[in-house]
């Protein structure tokens, strides 16, 4: 019995430590919960934040402009456009797709997803910079019959808005200065296509067209240098060729080797990509406006080819990531594919212009 005894004796000095360890155990389990909680939800959150930057990072679908331009004519209780009407509602178009695209208008975030989309922010500079050059067009040339004439009050308004910093987050965002010069060209839009307003004007001619198409020429021969640049280069400096009287300000190698970084070579495929999206809208909306002066000059046929060329270069692309194998290596150069669109659409661009150039 004795024996029992001091067993029992042994079994009751244990079971107040016993108690003692389950309390002092009990909050490492509800710590250890609480990292578990916070893990998970981390990992939900990064989960949603990567599923919704495939989301915006999906490039926008194109439009049909003649359509567009109905339900703006519609929407000011106009019957019929006159001629411009085409051109400025794509235009606005255009410009309201930056901010109203799933995501909105991600150039200027700092937080993500946005802030690590760095396609579709290219995408977006691409588009911006054509909508620049357009707006300017229309301050500087459609609405004007002559150099001496006096520029349109909401065009002087709108071409410097949207030439604001696309990388303002604040005071004022950059969002804010463009949804500003939309509404100008709101404006425009509707004085336009008032009969009893003569001040408002868009003049459908060649030499206005080609000025633009000039300045478009020069875009896309820029983005097709930098395009072929993916693979490197050794190019002949051809920077004062055809002038023997010509100077340049820094002496330069005969030689020089271009090579896109690595870092930068997708960066200059989407920039293309959003800039060829909105040229082919532009040029869509031009063949309506002046389809007077492009049957006259014979010339409808070589917009065609520009349109095709451009909608060429809006294929998807059925790789998740952009390749830049050689040039005659076994995988394919996404950049080199689409500096053939593009060289192909400015070749045709200054045909198109010489066209429009002769008597």
């Amino acid at each position: 019995m004795s024996r029992m005894q001091s067993i029992k004796q042994s079994f009751r000095r244990l079971l107040p430590s016993r108690a003692t360890d389950s309390s002092s155990s009990a909050p490492d389990t509800a710590l250890s919960n609480k990292k578990k909680a916070a893990g998970i939800a981390a990992g939900v959150l990064i989960l949603v934040v990567m599923v919704l930057g495939l989301y915006w990072s999906r490039e926008p679908a194109a439009f049909d402009v003649q359509t567009v331009a109905a339900q703006r004519l519609q929407a000011i209780d106009a019957n019929a456009g006159v001629v411009g009407a085409t051109s400025t509602a794509t235009l606005i178009t255009a410009a309201n797709t930056l901010l109203d695209k799933p995501g909105g208008f991600i150039s200027n975030d700092v937080m993500p997803p946005g802030l690590y989309l760095d396609n579709i922010a290219n995408w977006e500079f691409g588009v911006l910079v054509q909508v620049r050059d357009f707006s300017r067009a229309f301050r500087e040339n459609f609405s004007r019959s002559q150099s001496q004439s006096t520029e349109d009050v909401d065009l002087n308004r709108a071409e410097p808005k949207f030439n604001f910093d696309n990388d303002s987050w604040l005071f004022p965002a950059s969002e804010s200065e463009y949804r500003e010069a939309i509404g100008y060209l709101d404006s425009y839009f509707a004085r336009i296509n008032d009969p009893a307003n003569e001040e408002a004007q868009f003049y459908a001619r060649a030499d206005n067209l080609a000025s633009w198409l000039l300045n478009v020429e020069s875009r896309l021969g820029s983005l097709s240098q930098r395009l072929s640049a993916s693979v490197g280069q050794a190019r002949a400096n051809t920077d004062t060729a055809g002038d023997s009287a010509a100077a340049q300000s820094t002496p330069a190698a005969a030689t020089m080797t271009v090579k896109t970084p690595w870092t930068q070579i997708d960066d200059v495929f989407y920039e293309a990509r959003g800039a060829t999206w909105a040229l082919l809208h532009f040029l869509r909306a031009a063949q309506v406006d002046f389809e007077q002066i492009l049957d006259d000059k014979n010339s409808q046929a070589s917009v065609e080819q520009i349109i095709r060329e451009l909608e060429a270069s809006q294929r998807a692309v059925m790789f998740p990531v952009i390749l830049n194998g050689s040039g005659f290596g076994i995988f394919a150069n996404h950049s080199l594919t689409m500096a053939n669109y593009v060289s192909r659409a400015n070749a045709a661009i200054s045909d198109l212009r010489d066209l429009l150039s002769q008597g």
